[in-house]
């Protein structure tokens, strides 16, 4: 499984923009991946949502590295 970093650089090579962690989060979470509950979340609802146009990206890098 890659890391939220490894995700982060190829999603940069490949689209020319570094995701943040939180929209990595929510679209694991959207494809029904683990997600563990952040130390610095409010709630159980999560805050920050990845921004529909940058869900493509994040998805293609989670397939490069055999997550879904």
């Amino acid at each position: 499984m890659a890391t939220y970093r490894q995700i982060q650089e190829y999603v940069k090579a490949k689209y020319g923009f570094q995701p943040k962690t939180c929209w990595i989060a929510d679209v694991k979470e959207q494809e029904g991946l683990d997600v563990k509950h952040a130390w610095n979340r409010a709630g159980n609802e999560r805050q920050v949502l990845c921004p529909p146009e940058k869900v493509r990206a994040i998805r293609d890098a989670l397939r490069h590295f055999g997550m879904i």
